[in-house]
């Protein structure tokens, strides 16, 4: 009896809100903030390897967006039907995997394959669709995107945090050994996993996950929103990749790259936990609008100013404090108009599209380059974009679906 009470008593433990929130937020910590240091191996790695330049790097990078985008919906569904932490180990224990890789590649097919493909598939079982999904499950409408927020923090701190830590690595070991180290950070993932275990609860009426992505498609509020991630996805994974490059191209100091990418870490801490808490408070659909106006301003200012320390940091700031604002407050609409039953499956088509942009930036950022030897071309389509983005957002329709007419349309279905 008392081996059967304590078996339960722990079973408590671990599906206690809090410490779901604690595990994933720092889940998201190593995950998210180590592929944000992976700019900074762009000039190590070319100048160490002939084989391999700008492009090479660029397209290995975009191949992990793709790749990351690609196996989310998949990972998303497999932590619907059985739980996340399965999910969460494996995911971990590739990404490791793929970053021992890439440190023995000499090539730039090697670099590919464990940059881009294994860490790619890596990261689609280790960051928003699972974790946000388990999170969400566990809160109620008016503490969701708050609790989103504080997870998604855990990408903020740990884009702070890599930032350094990797520098340093790269400095005194090289940048081969710097990656095996992120690479036993890595695997920490899977000791986390189990704080995520088992299936929530469903809430609402019975639904198939077939009649869950009809629904979601057929919505075009939903539909809007996997184009406003696309630009996100394109934004961000153009700055993250490339702007260390971009300042050494604008004569600027070398430790300047490393600055920049830790100030948007340290502002986008207190941008992502001020869009938590704003969301739960105002329509999560007009801040995303501000988020993406903002961004392109930022990006005019930043690109017309004389190159400089004080612009760059001022740039890094601005931009951080967008930086992962955009992911509660999209998560949290997408939850309050279909419901957290299929959350991460949902969840995990929307960062589809923000993968297949960050592909894109990645990847066009560095061809643009090889082709015109500047990235000018890129950072005004940063701006238009942005523009874009915020004009798709006003007229997302924020209202949840009615329970009733989600079980019609489940009737309808099997009928």
């Amino acid at each position: 009896m008392r081996t059967a009470g304590a078996n339960l008593s722990a079973a408590r433990v671990l599906r206690d809100p809090r410490l779901i929130l604690l595990a994933g937020t720092l889940i998201a910590l190593i995950a998210v903030g180590t592929r944000h240091s992976f700019g900074l191996f762009l000039n190590p790695i070319t100048q160490a390897l002939p084989s391999i330049d700008r492009e090479d790097f660029g397209f290995a990078i975009a191949l992990q967006n793709l790749m990351w985008g690609l196996a989310q919906p998949v990972a998303g569904m497999i932590a619907d039907r059985c739980g996340s932490a399965r999910v969460i180990v494996a995911g971990g224990a590739l990404y490791a995997a793929g970053l021992v890789f890439a440190s023995a590649s000499s090539t730039a097919l090697g670099l590919t394959l464990g940059l881009g493909v294994m860490v790619g598939i890596g990261l689609s079982a280790t960051t928003y669709a699972v974790v946000l999904g388990a999170v969400g499950r566990r809160f109620a409408p008016e503490r969701r995107t708050t609790a989103l927020g504080i997870a998604s923090l855990g990408g903020s701190i740990g884009i702070f945090l890599s930032v350094p830590v990797t520098l340093a690595l790269i400095d005194t070991l090289d940048w081969a050994i710097a990656l095996i180290c992120l690479a036993l950070v890595a695997l920490t993932i899977c000791l986390m996993a189990p704080m995520l275990s088992g299936r929530t609860d469903a809430e609402g009426p019975e639904q198939s996950l077939g009649a869950a992505l009809s629904e979601a498609l057929e919505h075009r509020g939903f539909v809007l929103l996997l184009l406003g991630f696309f630009v996100c996805g394109f934004q961000l994974a153009f700055i993250g990749t490339h702007l260390p490059a971009y300042l050494l191209d604008r004569q600027l100091v070398v430790w300047l790259g490393g600055a920049a990418l830790a100030t948007i870490g340290i502002t986008n801490i207190v941008g992502t936990l001020a869009c938590g808490a704003i969301g739960d408070r105002f329509s999560k659909k007009n801040a995303l609008a501000a988020l993406y106006l903002v961004r392109a301003a930022v990006v005019v200012v930043f690109v017309m100013t004389p190159p400089s320390t004080a612009s760059t940091l001022f740039f890094a700031a601005m931009i951080g404090f967008t930086w992962l604002g955009t992911v509660p407050l999209t998560t949290a609409i997408v939850a309050q108009v279909f419901g957290p039953r299929y959350l991460a499956t949902l969840v995990g088509i929307v960062f589809l599209m923000h993968q297949l942009g960050s592909f894109l930036g990645a990847w066009l950022g560095g061809l643009a380059f090889e082709l015109t030897g500047s990235y000018d071309l890129i950072w005004w389509s940063v701006v238009v974009l942005g523009v874009v983005a915020a004009l798709l957002h006003w007229p997302i329709d924020e209202r949840p679906i009615p329970a009733t007419v989600r079980g019609a349309a489940e009737v309808l279905g099997r009928g």
